[in-house]
This record gives structure tokens, C-alpha cells and sequence, in this order.
């Protein structure tokens, strides 16, 4: 395999390392750093001996993913305020061809499913991760992970049940979403909070994350009153030199808010039977950088 044929190859399966380095690790900085470590591996490695790229290439960015993971957990990292994970551009194109395909993916890396996997250990998000949004065979895992085939399904087993007790049910419709999404966000910029509770369900909640570094509520807001009136004190305190763009991220729509040019927030809601339950804003500007020429 020539140097040429090697870029060729690893560029082909990019998309897909990525996209296992993200739902493993919820930041897209050490995404990028997984992926790139990746790649001085496959281009020192001896790829003569290589007989599956992708296997070699998915086993490789999956095992790096796992040392950051643990390595941060041997820290013992702390972060000021509820966390979020860091917001990543889904724009599916060909990839979904249908809606349903759409929805697997989209599901797949939502906020809501990656708070969750924050709860679990290295290898269970690994094992979860491989199976749930990449259909990998528990052999073939087992073979990524240097495991046996019964541990890896122990290990997917654990995590399905740990995920499905703690992860909310959210509609998934596009359509649907975006409506409810774009009357939500209009009711919040014009701080009208009745049209704002006639939008947010009862037991709605709303998780700012600026890990210390800009405003936002330092525990998650609960209740449909709380959210409302908090959404529409934010909403008397803006700069008119804001804007605004819509754009997908996590599967779903968001609006990315800049003060001069630059990102200020993201805004992202969750729907439960027509109403808003969900309501996330990131506001750490470590975690909009990325945005900053979307």
C-alpha cells in the first residue's frame, strides 16, 4: 500500500472515527485529537500486516478513546455547573438517506443520550458506542476490544440497562421539531412568557452549561414556571447587537446565538408530546469555538 493509497484509505474512514471518537469522549477538541493520533499510528504502522483497515483503523481511534476517558477520570476532572457535552455539527447529507435512518443517527449522539453515557465506564461506553450507533456484531467487538464475545455482551448488556433507566423518551420527528423549536426560541426572544408556557410542559427542565467561564444557572432549572420566567429575565438583559443562525447540531435543529460575529450560545430543545421538556444552552465559549465560521 503506498503512502498515497494509506491518506486515501484513512480519509475514507475518517467520518466514521470521528463519529466513534465523539459519542465516546462528547468533545469534539479530543475527537479531533483521537482522529489525529489515529492517523500517526495507520501511517507508521506496517500495513502490509493489515488486512482490515477499518477494523484496524475503528480498534485503534476506539482504544485511544478509552485511555482519554480513563485518564480523565484518574484526575479526577471537576466542572463548575452542570455539563453538557460539546456541540457537534450533524449535517447527515447522503449519509441518512431516509427518515428513519436519520432518526437512528440523530438519536445516537443527542444530548440527552450523551449525559447519560458520561455515567458509564470506559468499556461500557465502548461496547455501547460500537453496538447501539454502529451495529457492530459483539464478536467483532469483543475482536476491536481484546475481550471475549460473553464479556461483551455483559458489558452491552450492564450499559443498555443503565441507559434505558436514566435516559428520557424524546420525540424525534425533524419536522416536528423544527416547528416547535422556532416558535420556542421566537417566544423566548420576545420574553413573552405566556407564549412560552403554553410551549413547555410542566416538568420541563433547563441545563446551562458554561463550566464557570460565562452566565448561566449553576444547577438545572425545573419546572415550566421557573424555566419561563428565567428564559424571559434573559431575554430583558440581551444586547441588541445579537444574531442569529439556525444550524443541525446533535441530530437535531439549534440556534447558535453571536454577539459581534462571535458564538455566544447554542439553544437546543427536546420534545415529549408536543411540549418542550428539554431545554439546553451552552454557553462555555471553550465549547462554541469550533463554531465560530459556521
Amino acid at each position: 500500500m503506498t503512502a498515497e493509497t494509506a491518506t486515501d484509505v484513512f480519509e475514507e474512514h475518517r467520518p466514521l472515527l470521528m463519529g466513534v471518537a465523539y459519542r465516546m469522549l462528547g468533545r469534539v477538541a479530543d475527537a479531533e485529537d483521537v482522529v489525529q493520533d489515529a492517523w500517526l499510528r495507520w501511517s507508521r504502522a506496517d500495513r502490509a500486516e493489515v488486512r482490515e483497515p477499518r477494523a484496524y483503523l475503528v480498534r485503534t481511534a476506539t482504544r485511544l478513546a478509552i485511555d482519554r476517558l480513563r485518564q480523565a477520570q484518574t484526575r479526577g476532572e471537576a466542572y463548575v455547573g452542570p455539563w453538557l457535552p460539546e456541540p457537534y455539527l450533524t449535517e447527515f447529507g447522503d449519509a441518512a438517506p431516509d427518515a428513519a435512518d436519520h432518526a437512528v443517527l440523530a438519536d445516537s449522539v443527542s444530548l440527552a443520550l450523551l449525559v447519560v453515557l458520561e455515567s458509564l465506564s470506559p468499556l461500557e461506553r465502548a461496547v455501547f458506542v460500537l453496538r447501539e450507533a454502529f451495529g457492530y456484531p459483539y464478536a467483532e467487538i469483543a475482536a476491536l476490544l481484546d475481550r471475549s464475545e460473553a464479556a461483551v455482551r455483559q458489558l452491552a448488556g450492564r450499559a443498555r440497562r443503565h441507559v434505558d433507566e436514566r435516559r428520557p423518551r424524546y420525540d424525534v420527528d425533524p419536522g416536528r421539531r423544527r416547528e416547535l423549536t422556532e416558535r420556542f426560541l421566537a417566544a423566548a426572544a420576545d420574553g413573552d412568557l405566556d407564549g412560552l408556557m403554553s410551549l413547555l410542559a410542566p416538568d420541563v427542565r433547563l441545563v446551562g452549561d458554561s463550566g464557570g467561564k460565562a452566565k448561566a444557572p449553576l444547577r438545572v432549572l425545573h419546572t415550566a414556571d421557573k424555566v419561563g420566567r428565567f428564559l424571559v429575565a434573559v431575554a430583558q438583559q440581551s444586547a441588541a447587537a445579537l444574531s442569529y443562525r439556525f444550524l443541525e447540531a446533535n441530530g437535531g435543529p439549534a440556534l447558535l446565538v453571536l454577539s459581534d460575529g462571535k458564538p455566544e450560545s447554542l439553544v437546543q430543545v427536546d420534545i415529549a408530546e408536543g411540549r418542550v421538556a428539554a431545554v439546553y444552552i451552552v454557553r462555555n465559549p471553550d465549547k462554541l469555538r469550533h463554531l465560530a465560521d459556521r
